[in-house]
């Protein structure tokens, strides 16, 4: 494919991850096509998943100057892409924070992506996670600038609670800023700080470990099986779900009882670990594939609904949605 041709491919695919997460259903919880939730319609995700399109295509244009030699890997710009995607999406719907953690997944991704294919002409999952390691390993204190700046956009600090005796400052430290860049302290750095608590940190520094490991693993396996792209997308949020604790839980319901952040996911994993286990007992009665199963969805739904936007398992749709675009990027068609 000629850069243009590929950079818009891979927009597509992003676009096309981001629509068909959102649109998985029942996906418990969460908005979906039939639940929308009292801030936030399906349609906030919707104009979210396309308005993203135009950062993802120029990381993934980064990536092909990366790949081709003609730009130095630390000059792609992460943070600025993240950051202009954020403030574009918020500047198109109402609906509040709905796609801080796909941005900050699919940028990284995009722009692996773009090398990936210059390198080797086709884009397979071992050599797409490699380079999104070798992405992420080589960002700026500007990308951190950037990232803070995105997040502090779109979240407040009672959302985020406060962080204590990182070498990373907090978000809204009015000095932030001067201490990023005086110390050097790069975009992979802060995430390096955070993932100990946060799972979109956690896969940040890990290569994306639960979208290629479990994810996408998921999602191809059960499209094979089932020849359903709903059905896939469901099982695959369950999947993560049943494996990975969602920190946008466990966070929003820990920092009822605790101000500082690691102490308030600790809390609030423990607190919240029969959703855990109940995305697995879903899984095991079949999911959507059996009626038993279905059943069972259904009424998982309805008990996260009925808690509040608090019980919405933000950060297993972001790696859905991921999985989602790992998979469109090596090829996949339903």
């Amino acid at each position: 494919m000629k850069t243009r041709e590929l950079t818009n491919w891979i927009r597509s695919r992003a676009q096309l991850a981001g629509i068909l997460e959102v649109s998985g259903w029942p996906k418990p919880g969460n908005v979906h096509r039939t639940k929308d939730h009292p801030d936030t319609r399906y349609e906030h995700f919707l104009v979210g998943s396309v308005v993203l399109g135009s950062s993802v295509e120029a990381s993934a244009l980064k990536g092909v100057m990366v790949g081709r030699g003609r730009l130095a890997i630390q000059g792609i710009g992460i943070g600025k892409h993240v950051k202009v995607a954020v403030s574009n999406i918020a500047q198109a719907h109402r609906g509040g924070n709905t796609h801080l953690g796909i941005c900050l997944f699919f940028i990284p991704l995009a722009a692996a992506a773009g090398k990936t294919y210059v390198e080797a002409g086709s884009i397979s999952d071992g050599k797409l996670r490699r380079n999104v390691e070798e992405v992420m390993r080589s960002t700026t204190a500007r990308d951190a600038v950037d990232v803070y700046e995105a997040i502090a956009m779109v979240s407040s600090p009672r959302e985020l609670g406060k962080v204590v005796g990182d070498r990373s400052p907090d978000i809204y430290d009015k000095k932030a800023v001067r201490k990023i860049l005086q110390d050097r302290v790069s975009l992979f750095d802060v995430m390096s700080d955070s993932s100990s608590y946060d799972t979109v940190a956690r896969e940040l520094v890990t290569g994306m470990r639960a979208s290629f490991e479990i994810g996408y693993r998921e999602l191809v396996e059960t499209l094979n099986r089932t020849g359903d792209i709903n059905t896939a997308t469901v099982h695959t949020f369950l999947r993560i779900l049943s494996t990975v604790p969602d920190t946008f839980i466990a966070r929003k319901v820990g920092l009822t009882k605790a101000s500082d952040v690691r102490e308030a996911v600790e809390i609030g994993i423990r607190e919240t670990r029969w959703i855990l286990e109940t995305a697995g007992k879903v899984l095991d009665l079949g999911g959507l594939t059996t009626e038993v199963g279905r059943k069972s969805l259904w009424e998982f739904d309805q008990k996260l609904q009925s808690l509040g936007k608090r019980y919405s398992p933000g950060t297993t749709a972001d790696l859905t949605a991921t999985s989602l675009f790992i998979a469109l990027l090596c090829g996949l068609i339903f």
